[in-house]
C-alpha cells in the first residue's frame, strides 16, 4: 500500500533473507535536515533529487548512528542552522534481528514494534508488529556522540542500555567511498573478514617470512583462503576487472606494523587491488558484498556512477541485485547519473524533498507504468527541482537559447537553478499535461509550455492546474513561429527573416511564402519591408509565420521541407540571437507567457 505525500509502504517484513534489515529512518537537526521520517525498501534504496537536497547526510546519518567505528568527529557544522542548544537525534530501527537480540531477558524492556502498513514504529511489540530495536545516536553542545538502544519506556533511564560490539558489528553497514580500498584488506569487519571463514593472524614465522621474502608469505598466506582468492578472481572477471588469472594474499608493501590490515589482495603480478582505478575497485567491491550478504546488514554508497562509464554503472547495479525480485543486500545509495534513474526500477528510486522548513519527505516514484514510464524517458528531469515540459523540441530550443542569452546579461540561468526541460515529443494538449501532471504529482515545481495552434481542452488544464502546473501559453490559434512573428516587434521580425535564409536559402524561404500565400507574397515582397519604415501588416505576419512552420506534411510543395527553424539547434539561435534580444518590445500576449517560464530562475 502506497499513499501520496509523506512515504508509507507495505512490505513483507521477511523480504530479502534472514539478514538484519532497516525498517525505519528519524533524523533529527543533523546537518541540512530538521526533520526526516522514513521507512526505506527492505531491498533498494536510490535516493534522488537536486544538489543539496540532503541525500549523502541521510547516508551519512545512518552510518554515525549503526557504525562501530570510534572516535567519530562532530562540528557545530553538523548541527541544523548551527544551533547547538538542540541536539542531534538520529534513530535508527533494524527489524529480521538476530536471535540473540530479541532475548527478553536482556533487551526487553527496548525491543519495540514495526507496524509495516503504515511504516510506523510503535513502543511495544504486538500483534501484527515485526519486533524490532531502535538504535540512537545523540550529539549535544559538548559535541560528544552518545549511542544507546531507545524505547519511549526507558527514555528517562540515565543507564542506557547498549549492544554488545560483536553483535552491533553484524548490524553495521558497510560503506563504498572514498576509504573503501580498506575492504581490500583482512580489516576488521571488512568485506574480505566477513567472506573469510577464519580471520588471518601474522605469527611470529609469517613475520619473519614476510620480511625475507614477500612473495613466499604470500605463498603461505594464500594457502590458507584459496577458495576465497578464486573467488574474488571470479568476481572480478564477471565485473569486467583485471587481476590476472588469479588473486593472491600478499603482504601489504605499506604497511607499517605486522597487525590488522597488513594482508591484503594483489594482482598476479604482486600489484595491490587497491591501486586499481576507483571504477574498478567499486565494481570488484559491489560483487564482494553481494556475495557476502548473508553476512552483512547493509551497504551504504554515495554518488553510485563515480569513477564508471555508464555501461560500468549498469554492471555494478546488477553486481548488487538491482535486477532480482529479491535483492539480497539492502542498498541506500545516491545518484546524480540519468543512467542510474533509467536502469532503475520506480520502487527503488526515492526522491528526496526538502520543505522550506527544513523537514524532509521521502516518495518513492512508484512502479506503476505510466510513472516509471516518464522516468525512464526523461530520467534528467527527475534530477531537477524545476521542470518545464515542452510541447516539442521547437519549444525546448527557444527556451534553451533564451536561457543562454539571459545568462550572458548577467541573469542567473535556468540550468544553475536545476530546472529541466523535457520534450514531450510533439503529442496532443492532452499528453502534454498529463506529462506534467506526473512530475507535480511528485513535488516538482512544474510549468507546461505548449502552444495554441491545437485547443487545449478545459477539462485537462484544469486537472493540471488543480496538481499544481502553471500552463504557459497564448490566446488565439497560433503556433509558435506564427507567436513570434506575430508579436515580436518588426525589427526583431527583419532578424528572423534573416536568421531563417541563413539557417535555409532564400530559395527555401521565398518557396514557402509563395506555397502559403499562393503567389501573393515572396521573399521580394518581404525584403522591402525589411529594414525600413513600413511596418508589417497583420496579414504579413501571418503569411511568414505559416511559411515559418510549412513543412512537407502541410504541403507537397517543396519535398523533405522541414520548417525554417524546426530542431532544437536553429531554435536555440532563434532564442538567442531574436527573442532574447526582443523580448522587451514583444507584445504582452507572448511576453507574459515566456517570463513566467523563466520566472522560477529568478526568484
Amino acid at each position: 500500500m502506497e499513499q501520496r505525500g509523506e512515504l508509507v509502504v507495505n512490505f513483507d517484513v521477511n523480504a530479502g533473507g534472514g539478514m538484519a534489515k532497516i525498517r525505519h529512518v528519524e533524523i533529527r537537526r543533523f546537518r541540512g535536515i530538521r526533520r526526516l521520517v522514513w521507512a526505506p525498501s527492505p531491498g533498494f534504496n536510490c535516493l534522488i533529487g537536486p544538489g543539496d537536497s540532503g541525500k549523502t547526510t541521510i547516508l551519512d546519518a545512518i552510518e554515525a548512528c549503526m557504525s562501530v567505528r570510534r572516535g567519530m568527529e562532530f562540528s557545530d557544522a553538523d548541527f541544523f542552522n548551527l544551533d547547538v542548544s538542540k541536539s542531534i537525534v538520529i534513530r535508527v530501527t533494524v527489524g529480521a534481528l538476530p536471535d540473540q537480540l530479541m532475548d527478553l531477558d536482556l533487551y526487553g524492556d527496548v525491543l519495540r514494534g514495526f507496524y509495516a502498513a503504515k511504516g510506523k514504529v510503535e513502543d511495544e511489540p504486538g500483534r501484527g508488529r515485526e519486533v524490532v530495536l531502535t538504535f540512537q545516536l545523540t550529539v549535544g553542545a559538548d559535541l560528544e556522540p552518545v549511542r544507546s538502544l531507545y524505547s519511549e519506556r526507558t527514555e528517562s533511564n540515565p543507564h542506557q542500555r547498549q549492544v554488545a560490539w560483536r553483535d552491533r558489528a553484524i548490524l553495521a553497514p558497510s560503506r563504498i567511498g572514498n576509504h573503501s580500498s580498506a575492504n581490500l584488506a583482512w580489516t576488521r569487519n571488512s568485506v574480505l573478514a566477513r567472506l573469510s571463514e577464519e580471520v588471518l593472524g601474522v605469527s611470529g614465522e609469517l613475520v619473519v617470512a614476510a620480511r625475507d621474502a614477500r612473495l613466499a608469505f604470500g605463498d603461505k598466506a594464500g594457502a590458507g583462503v584459496g577458495e576465497l582468492l578464486a573467488l574474488v578472481t571470479s568476481k572480478a572477471q564477471e565485473a569486467g576487472v583485471n587481476v590476472g588469472t588469479k588473486a593472491k594474499a600478499l603482504l601489504d608493501a605499506r604497511a607499517l606494523s605486522f597487525s590488522d590490515g597488513a594482508i591484503s589482495l594483489h594482482s598476479e603480478e604482486g600489484v595491490p587491488l587497491r591501486s586499481l582505478g576507483t571504477g574498478s575497485v567499486r565494481l570488484l567491491l559491489a560483487a564482494l558484498h553481494r556475495e557476502a550478504s548473508s553476512e552483512s546488514s547493509c551497504l551504504l554508497i554515495d554518488e553510485v556512477e563515480h569513477g564508471l562509464e555508464p555501461h560500468r554503472v549498469i554492471s555494478l547495479l546488477h553486481s548488487l541485485g538491482s535486477k532480482d525480485e529479491e535483492a539480497p543486500l539492502q542498498v541506500f545509495m545516491t545518484t546524480h547519473s540519468a543512467v542510474v534513474v533509467r536502469e532503475l526500477g520506480g520502487d527503488q528510486l526515492t526522491i528526496v524533498r526538502k520543505a522550506d522548513t527544513g523537514r524532509h519527505v521521502m516518495r518513492w516514484i512508484s512502479s506503476e507504468n505510466s510513472i516509471q514510464g516518464v522516468a525512464r524517458l526523461y530520467p534528467e528531469a527527475f534530477l531537477a527541482r524545476t521542470v518545464i515540459v515542452c510541447e516539442g523540441a521547437s519549444e525546448v530550443g527557444l527556451l534553451r537559447g533564451l536561457d543562454r542569452y539571459r545568462v550572458k546579461k548577467g541573469r542567473k540561468s535556468a540550468y544553475a537553478s536545476a530546472t529541466a526541460f523535457v520534450d514531450a515529443g510533439g503529442r496532443s494538449p492532452e499528453h502534454i499535461l498529463e506529462r506534467a501532471r506526473v512530475f507535480a504529482e511528485w513535488g516538482y515545481v512544474t510549468k507546461a509550455f505548449l502552444d495554441a495552434d491545437v485547443p487545449i481542452p478545459q477539462a485537462a488544464r484544469t486537472a493540471a492546474e488543480a496538481m499544481g502546473v502553471q500552463v504557459c501559453t497564448w490566446d488565439g490559434a497560433l503556433a509558435l513561429e506564427e507567436a513570434l512573428f506575430m508579436w515580436l516587434s518588426d525589427n526583431s521580425v527583419d532578424e528572423l527573416i534573416e536568421l531563417a535564409i541563413g539557417l535555409n536559402s532564400e530559395e527555401l524561404v521565398d518557396g514557402a511564402l509563395v506555397a502559403v500565400s499562393h503567389g501573393r507574397f515572396d521573399l521580394d515582397a518581404a525584403k522591402t519591408l525589411m529594414n525600413g519604415d513600413a511596418a508589417y501588416e497583420d496579414e504579413e505576419r501571418e503569411l511568414l509565420g505559416r511559411a515559418a512552420k510549412l513543412t512537407t506534411k502541410d504541403s507537397k510543395v517543396g519535398p523533405g521541407r522541414k520548417g525554417w527553424f524546426k530542431t532544437v539547434a536553429r531554435m536555440e539561435q532563434v532564442g538567442e540571437k531574436v527573442l532574447g534580444p526582443g523580448l522587451a518590445n514583444a507584445k504582452p500576449e507572448l511576453r507574459t507567457p515566456i517570463l513566467k517560464l523563466f520566472r522560477q530562475s529568478d526568484d
